[in-house]
C-alpha cells in the first residue's frame, strides 16, 4: 500500500530554504510566501486605474451639487425680493411709521380683494426708501434680514369678525399694531465662492451692467467667475 508523503514542519522549512522550494514545487507550485511580485503589480495597477476613473466622477458630482445649491439660493433671494416689493407698493399713500408704543390706523378703504393674494400686509415704514428708489425695491439685503415694520390691511365691513388673523379684542376696530417682518433669515453664502457676497443690480440698470448704482436691489447674481457644467457662466444665472 502506497504511503502518503508526510508534510515537513514549518520550522524545518524556514531553516532549510532549499527544502521549502522543493516541497513547494511538489505541491503544484504553491508558494508559502503568498502573492508573487507580478500578482502585486497587477493588483496595484488595477486599483490605480479604478481610482483614477472614480476621482473625476466624484469631482463632477460635487460640482453639480454646488451648482444646484447656487440655483436654489438665487431663487430664494429673488422670491424674497419680489415679495418685499409687492408689500412695499401695496402700502397706502398715507402710511407712516407709528411712534414707539402707539398703534397705527389701518386704511379701512383699502380693498384686500383687489390686491395680489400673496400680499397680506404692507410695509408701513416708508422712510427706508430714498427719493431715487421710487419703485420701492429693498435698498439692500441687510434690510431684508433686519426686518421692516408692516401693517395688516383692514378686515373689511365686518370689522374683523370671522377673521382668524384678528384678535377678539380688536373686533370692530381698525386699530392694529405694526409688527416687524423679516424677509431673509440671513444673507446666504454663495456655494461656489464660499462667501456671503453677491452682485446686485437695481431696477434702473441694464442686464449687462457690471457695477451697482446703490439705488435698490432688483436682482442678485453670483460673483463666481467660473463656468458651469452646462457651459453657462455663473454670473449669468
Amino acid at each position: 500500500m502506497k504511503q502518503k508523503a508526510s508534510t515537513p514542519q514549518r520550522s524545518t522549512l524556514v531553516k532549510q530554504p532549499w527544502l521549502a522550494r522543493a516541497w513547494s514545487q511538489s505541491r503544484g507550485g504553491r508558494s508559502l510566501a503568498g502573492f508573487t511580485l507580478l500578482e502585486l503589480v497587477i493588483t496595484v495597477t488595477v486599483l490605480s486605474i479604478l481610482t483614477l476613473g472614480a476621482v473625476p466622477l466624484v469631482k463632477v458630482s460635487v460640482q453639480r451639487q454646488k451648482e444646484q445649491q447656487l440655483r436654489d439660493t438665487l431663487r430664494e433671494m429673488r422670491i424674497a425680493i419680489d415679495q418685499f416689493h409687492r408689500e412695499a407698493v401695496a402700502a397706502p399713500l398715507t402710511a407712516q411709521q407709528p411712534p414707539p408704543g402707539q398703534n397705527q390706523q389701518a386704511n379701512p378703504n383699502q380693498n384686500p380683494q383687489a390686491l395680489d393674494p400673496r400680499v397680506r400686509v404692507y410695509i408701513s415704514d416708508q422712510t427706508i426708501f430714498t427719493v431715487d428708489n421710487s419703485d420701492r425695491y429693498p435698498p439692500n439685503l441687510e434690510v431684508m434680514v433686519d426686518g421692516v415694520d408692516v401693517m395688516p390691511f383692514a378686515s373689511g365691513l365686518m370689522g374683523g369678525r370671522g377673521d382668524l388673523r384678528v384678535n377678539a379684542t380688536d373686533v370692530g376696530s381698525a386699530q392694529q399694531t405694526a409688527k416687524k417682518k423679516h424677509y431673509l433669515r440671513s444673507i446666504p453664502i454663495d456655494p461656489i465662492t464660499g462667501k456671503a457676497e453677491w452682485e446686485f443690480r437695481s431696477c434702473y440698470q441694464a442686464v449687462d451692467d457690471t457695477s451697482w448704482d446703490n439705488v435698490n436691489v432688483f436682482d442678485v447674481r453670483s460673483k463666481a467667475t467660473g463656468t458651469a457644467l452646462n457651459g453657462e457662466k455663473y454670473s449669468d444665472w
